[in-house]
């Protein structure tokens, strides 16, 4: 239990940090997370991936000078009607044509560890090797239990001592099993190679990439039967001064689902599906050496400040808010991403994964969003559960779809305010007090109704004062019709009461007793107040505090003075005078305020002679009071039943006070 409560606590304190705190945290969260898992090995494939998609794009021409392939190809086999491999003593005679064609360097991608069954062969190829010719060699790592080794495997001495150079033409392969980086030989077949043709290639570097021309074949090649006689077979010059390679590369490239010998997946195979021979891996990596191609991999040094760097931008997106731009903002940046990891590799040669920033940004965009969304229902949830019972469904729904519309905390605003009482309570309560149940029962019966009627209305219960309901309209939400909407809900809960005693009558016929029928009186005013959470830290409720709300208090206790069921403020009238019957009955001060105020009424079905019937006894109620005939209220009577409590009210008042000036 202590410890649920802990996490709660926590919690809360998190909820209620600062946006910008929050979103700092987070963001140096994604950044870390990030950040530690690019260093993982299977993230480096994905980078590598990466590399693969973006080295296609706007990759850069064939080289005009570069290698041209000779091929031992299936045309070769059928030509020379032998499988490999061929006696050495051919190719002795392919370097002397080759040689004779004026190519200015040679590599065979061959290795020849192993003494051939013919010596003639070996002296044949010996007698025809030079400095012109780099000859393959091979390194491997040998990894046991107990420790690792590397194993280099190199031509014949025999070979080496006629001039022939060595280089080391193993490869590496990514984890995927794609051929992506050059090798890191000083002495590598490509590096040796270039330094025979006379270049001067950069040294290789660790991590350093390729940048590939197209799928297989896509260099210049020829099959080693034409190479052989390539004045019958090729055109004049097509070896001057070039760099040859001869390796075994087939016509019909071996795909990857068949796999192949010396045949490798380069980045090339994300969309060709075909394997590159090893021969024109050799001269693509010449090609990247000799003219500064190779792409470097950026190390972790440039690659987390890019993380961080896309993650303060994206919090600097989502830093007011998020909302449906945020995907747009994202889809944007997310381009200049790649964009800029593009330019960079194009450019500068240096290739920093757009995946790391990439994710770190969108880590923050949508861990913020994410934030925003729960922070947003959350406050949906408060802002249901607390106006529920003050608001209909509708409009609680309204404000948890749109929380700006609410100010919490206090604010001014001009409400219509409405007080009901049930008259007699105090006797009705007197009457059941051998049964609370049904007291109970009766309040809630009537009540249900009248809360009904101002939340049908749009109305704000404010609170319930045990038989008295206060409500208020213009708060929460903005009512430009306030006074008419509480002047409609006071119509509907006399006509709700209607209903109710005509019920309690049917009951009491029913079972034989005298009915309780109830009465209600309503007051409602005008005015400036101000709404908002009101009560103690630990407990408060929405409500409204005024001059305006005093008054429709008073006005609701005058109306049981005056025998009407419905009193209302001078401004609440001039609101609702377009729409319903106003007719003013008093003027009056009522207790608590010095000044006077106006009161008026409904006159529900009233003609227009008959209201003017009234304006002229107001008029005259308010000039001289004690010059009315007593039988003008008869007339009064008939042409305004609504009103007849009220008239004989007056007519009461009248001889009372005519009763005081003949006494005076």
């Amino acid at each position: 239990m202590h410890a649920r409560q802990s996490v709660s606590t926590t919690i809360d304190r998190i909820r209620q940090l600062p946006r910008r705190a929050k979103l700092a945290a987070l963001t140096v969260f994604v950044s870390a997370l990030v950040s530690l898992v690019s260093l993982t090995g299977s993230w480096s494939l994905a980078d590598l991936r990466a590399y693969d998609y973006l080295s296609m794009l706007g990759r850069p021409e064939l080289p005009e000078d570069g290698p041209i392939i000779v091929a031992i190809d299936e045309p070769s086999m059928a030509e020379i009607g032998s499988q490999w491999p061929w006696p050495r003593a051919l190719h002795a005679q392919l370097i002397e044509a080759l040689r004779r064609a004026g190519a200015k360097a040679i590599a065979l991608d061959v290795i020849f560890a192993e003494p051939a069954a013919a010596p003639e062969n070996d002296a044949a190829l010996a007698a025809a090797l030079g400095p012109d010719v780099v000859l393959a060699g091979d390194q491997t790592l040998i990894q046991t239990p107990q420790a690792e080794q590397f194993v280099r495997t190199e031509p014949l001495a025999l070979f080496t001592q006629k001039g022939a150079q060595v280089g080391i033409a193993s490869v590496n392969l990514s984890g995927d099993g794609t051929l992506r980086q050059i090798p890191p030989y000083p002495d590598g077949f490509a590096v040796t190679l270039a330094t025979v043709a006379g270049a001067d290639p950069e040294p290789p570097q660790v991590q350093t990439l390729i940048q590939t021309f197209g799928p297989a074949r896509t260099y210049p090649t020829v099959s080693y039967y034409q190479a052989l006689d390539p004045i019958n077979f090729l055109p004049e010059g097509i070896f001057r001064d070039r760099v040859v390679i001869v390796g075994l590369s087939l016509q019909n490239p071996p795909s990857i689902a068949d796999g192949g010998v010396d045949a490798f997946a380069t980045s090339d195979t994300v969309f060709s599906r075909g394997l590159v021979a090893g021969a024109e891996i050799q001269a693509t990596i010449y090609d990247n050496l000799v003219h500064g191609l190779a792409i470097k991999i950026a190390g972790a040094p440039a690659s987390m400040p890019a993380i961080l760097l896309a993650a303060l931008a994206a919090a600097l997106v989502v830093l007011k808010s998020t909302s449906w731009r945020t995907f747009g903002y994202g889809a944007f940046a997310l381009a200049l991403i790649l964009l800029a990891s593009y330019g960079l590799m194009r450019s500068g040669h240096v290739f920093v994964s757009p995946l790391g920033p990439s994710l770190a940004f969108l880590g923050v965009t949508v861990g913020q969003a994410g934030i925003d969304y729960a922070e947003e229902r959350r406050r949906r949830r408060e802002i249901t559960r607390a106006f529920s019972q003050y608001l209909s469904p509708a409009l609680v729904e309204r404000l948890a779809q749109d929380p700006s519309q609410l100010k919490l905390g206090g604010e001014r605003r001009t409400l219509s305010i409405l007080f009901c009482d049930v008259r007699g309570f105090t006797t009705i309560a007197e009457d059941m007090k051998d049964d609370p149940e049904g007291l109970t029962t009766l309040v809630n019966r009537l009540l249900t109704p009248l809360s009904e009627a101002v939340l049908n209305q749009a109305g704000t219960i404010d609170k319930y004062i045990g038989d008295c309901l206060m409500a208020f309209w213009n708060a929460p939400l903005d009512d430009p019709d306030h006074a008419l909407h509480a002047v409609a809900a006071a119509r509907d809960m006399l006509a709700a009461l209607a209903r109710v005693n005509a019920e309690l009558e049917a009951e009491a016929k029913a079972a034989g007793r005298q009915p309780k029928m109830l009465r209600i009186g309503i007051g409602i005013n005008t005015g400036e107040c101000v709404v908002g959470n009101m009560g103690s830290a630990r407990r408060f409720d929405y409500s409204a505090l005024g001059d305006a709300v005093n008054l429709a208090s008073r006005l609701e206790g005058a109306s049981k003075d005056y025998g009407i069921p419905l009193l209302l403020g001078e401004r609440t009238a001039a609101l609702a005078a377009a729409s319903f019957p106003v007719v003013e009955i008093d003027r009056i001060t009522v207790k608590g305020r010095n000044t006077v105020s106006p009161v008026f009424t409904l006159a529900e079905g009233a003609s227009e002679a008959a209201l003017g019937r009234h304006l002229a006894y107001i008029e005259a109620k308010y000039r001289d009071p004690g010059g009315i005939d007593a039988a003008e209220f008869d007339a009064l009577k008939s042409a305004l039943p609504s009103l007849q409590h009220y008239y004989e009210r007056e007519r009461g008042r009248l001889a009372a006070l005519k009763h005081v000036r003949l006494q005076g």
